[in-house]
C-alpha cells in the first residue's frame, strides 16, 4: 500500500514537471502577440534551459514516470467506467501521444533520426504554410494537454481548502494562459505567412533547419512509428486486463443498501465495482484517497478486513472515522461484504471534509442549553443593529468557552444556544466536568461582557444553563452544504426543558440527577426536583443551582 502512495507522488512530481515545460511553451507562444522577433527570443530564454542536457533528462525522465504510471493505473483499474472529470483526464491522455507525435517528428525527433535543426520560424513555416494540417493538429494538442492537466490538477487538489478557496481565480488563469498562448501562435502564423510570401526567406529558413525535399516523408514515417507503437502500449495493459478476467480466484459478495447483490472481480476496490454494476456512488478525486466522498459504513465483513493502507489510513484520520468506515476506493475486500454509503452520489469534495465519526448513530453524550435572558424586552428598548452587536457579543464569549473546555457548538436557537460535550471520549466523568468547567466560564464571560457593556445596558445580561447525560441521535444533520453536527432524540429534549425551568426556579443552572450520577458527583445539601417532560412517562429528577458548582 505504500507504493500506491509513491506512485502517486512520481506520478504527481512528473505530472508538474510537465506542466512546467508546457507553460514555457505556451509563455513563449504569448511573445507572438508582440512580434515573431520577440518570441524566437524568447525561446531562446524559455525553452533553450529545456533542450539542454539536464533539461532534456529532467523532460525525458518525467515523462516516462508518468507515460509508465498512467499505463499501470489503467492495468490496475478492475472496471473502466468511472466519474466524467476522471475519464476527460484519461481519454485526453491517451489521445495526447498520437497529436504530439505530428510536432515532435518535426521537433526532437527530428533532431536525433533526421539531423534536423529546428528553429521556431521553421516550426511554424512548417504548421501554416508547408503542411497546415499540422498546424490544426497543434491547436487541438495545445488544448487536450491543457484539458487534461487541469482535470488531473482538479482531481488530486480539489478536497483542498486552499484550491476551493482560489477556484475562480485558477478557473480565470485555466481559460487565459491558453487563449492568449493560442491568440500568439495564430499571430506567429500570420507573421510567418507573410514572410513566407519571399521565396529567398523560405529558403533560407528550410536551409537553416536542415529541410529538404524528402523531410515531410521522412517526419511522416517517424508519426506512423511513435504513434504505432504508443498503440500497442495501450493494448498491453488492456489485453492483461482482459486476461485477468478470465483468471480464476474467489469473488467475493458485496451487498448494497439499496439492495442490489453483487459479486466483485478479485482484487477490485468496492468504488469499482459498484460503478462496474452502473451503481453511483461518490468518488470527487476520482479515487485516489484523497477526499474521503466515497466513505462508507461496513455493516457486515468489517471483523474480516485487511487494515487501511497508509493513504487510507491518512484520510480517514483526518476526518476521525470510526473502525467501521472506511474509504470505497482503497477497500479491496475477499471476504463478502455488506456496505451503506455515507454520502450521496452527487457529493462534492468539499462535503469529504465533514466529520467522519458523525453519521448519525446513537450514543451517550452531554447536552448544554444555554439561553440569554430577557432579550425580547432588551430587543424592544435597542435598535435593531444594537441588538444584533449585543447578541454578536454574547456567542462570542459562549462559544470562546465551549472551545476553551471542548465543547461542540451544534445550534443556534435564537438568544441562546445547543453544544455537546463528549464527541470525542465515552467517559462520562470527563464529559460532565468539561460541562460544569464550561459553565462556569461561560459565567465568568458573560460577567465580562456586563463590565465592557456597562453603560450600554440598563440591567446586567443573565442567562439560564440546562445540562443533562444520556443517549441521543448525533451525526451531521441539515441540508448539503451547510450540514452541522447536532443531535435529536429524547436527551435533547429533555436538556431544553431543563434549561427553560432555570426561569420557574430563579436559578443559574439546572443540572439533571442523571447528569451529576455520570459525573460522579454527589450534592447532598441541595434539594432535588422533578418534572414531568412531555413524551416521557417518568418525571425527570434535577438540582437547581444560582451558581455554578465547583
Amino acid at each position: 500500500m505504500a507504493s500506491l502512495g509513491l506512485r502517486a507522488d512520481l506520478r504527481l512530481a512528473g505530472a508538474l514537471v510537465i506542466l512546467g515545460f508546457v507553460v514555457c511553451h505556451l509563455v513563449n507562444h504569448m511573445l507572438a502577440l508582440v512580434s515573431l522577433d520577440a518570441a524566437i527570443a524568447g525561446h531562446d530564454l524559455l525553452m533553450e534551459p529545456w533542450e539542454g542536457a539536464v533539461g532534456t533528462g529532467l523532460l525525458l525522465t518525467a515523462g516516462l514516470t508518468h507515460y509508465v504510471n498512467a499505463l499501470w493505473a489503467v492495468y490496475e483499474r478492475r472496471t473502466l467506467r468511472m466519474g466524467s472529470t476522471e475519464a476527460w483526464q484519461l481519454g485526453l491522455g491517451v489521445s495526447i501521444p498520437f497529436l504530439m507525435m505530428v510536432h515532435l517528428s518535426g521537433t526532437r525527433l527530428g533532431e536525433v533520426f533526421l539531423d534536423l535543426e529546428p528553429g521556431y520560424p521553421s516550426v511554424l513555416l512548417s504548421q501554416w504554410v508547408l503542411s497546415p494540417w499540422k498546424g490544426v493538429v497543434q491547436g487541438i494538442l495545445v488544448l487536450v494537454v491543457w484539458g487534461h492537466a487541469c482535470a488531473g490538477l482538479h482531481l488530486r487538489f480539489a478536497g483542498k481548502g486552499w484550491y476551493q478557496r482560489t477556484q475562480a481565480g485558477l478557473l480565470a488563469l485555466a481559460v487565459v494562459i491558453p487563449t492568449l498562448a493560442l491568440a500568439g501562435w495564430i499571430s506567429g502564423g500570420s507573421s510567418v505567412i507573410r514572410a513566407a510570401g519571399d521565396p529567398a526567406w523560405t529558403a533560407r529558413i528550410l536551409a537553416e533547419a536542415h529541410m529538404g525535399p524528402t523531410t515531410s516523408a521522412d517526419t511522416l514515417r517517424l508519426m506512423l512509428v511513435g504513434s504505432g507503437l504508443h498503440f500497442l502500449l495501450i493494448v498491453v495493459p488492456l489485453a492483461a486486463r482482459a486476461a485477468r478476467r478470465l483468471g480464476g480466484g474467489r469473488r467475493p459478495q458485496l451487498t448494497h443498501s439499496s439492495g442490489r447483490v453483487m459479486r466483485m472481480m478479485p482484487g477490485a476496490t468496492v468504488l469499482e465495482t459498484l460503478q462496474d454494476h452502473g451503481i453511483p456512488h461518490a468518488s470527487a478525486c476520482g479515487g485516489k484517497a484523497r477526499c474521503t466522498t466515497c466513505r462508507v459504513r461496513v455493516r457486515a465483513g468489517c471483523d474480516r478486513l485487511p487494515p487501511p493502507g497508509a493513504l487510507e489510513a491518512a484520510a480517514l484520520s483526518r476526518i476521525e472515522a470510526p473502525p467501521e468506515v472506511r474509504l470505497a476506493c482503497q477497500l479491496r475486500p475477499e471476504h463478502d461484504l455488506a456496505i451503506l454509503p455515507l454520502l450521496p452520489s452527487d457529493a462534492a469534495a468539499a462535503d469529504g471534509r465533514l466529520h467522519g465519526g458523525m453519521d448519525g448513530r446513537e450514543r451517550h453524550v452531554v447536552v448544554m442549553f444555554v439561553d440569554l435572558r430577557g432579550s425580547t424586552t432588551l430587543g424592544e428598548a435597542k435598535m435593531p443593529y444594537d441588538m444584533l452587536f449585543i447578541l454578536h457579543r454574547f456567542f462570542q464569549q459562549m462559544t470562546r468557552a465551549l472551545a476553551a473546555t471542548g465543547g461542540h457548538y451544534s445550534n443556534f436557537t435564537g438568544d441562546g444556544l445547543m453544544a455537546l460535550y463528549g464527541l470525542k471520549t465515552a467517559d462520562a466523568r470527563k464529559a460532565v466536568a468539561a460541562a460544569l468547567a464550561g459553565a462556569r466560564r461561560m459565567v465568568a464571560g458573560l460577567e465580562t461582557l456586563n463590565a465592557e457593556l456597562a453603560m450600554e445596558l440598563a440591567a446586567p445580561l443573565r442567562m439560564g444553563i440546562g445540562i443533562h447525560y444520556g443517549e441521543a441521535i448525533v451525526g451531521t444533520m441539515g441540508p448539503p452544504g451547510a450540514q452541522i453536527v447536532s443531535a435529536i432524540g429524547d436527551t435533547v429534549n429533555t436538556t431544553a426543558r431543563l434549561e427553560g425551568l432555570t426561569k420557574d426556579q430563579d436559578c443559574l443552572l439546572v443540572l439533571s440527577a442523571a447528569a451529576a450520577a455520570a459525573g460522579g458527583l454527589d450534592f447532598p445539601g441541595e434539594p432535588r426536583h422533578q418534572v414531568v417532560v412531555k413524551g416521557r412517562v417518568e418525571p425527570v429528577e434535577f438540582l437547581a443551582f444560582a451558581a455554578i458548582p465547583g
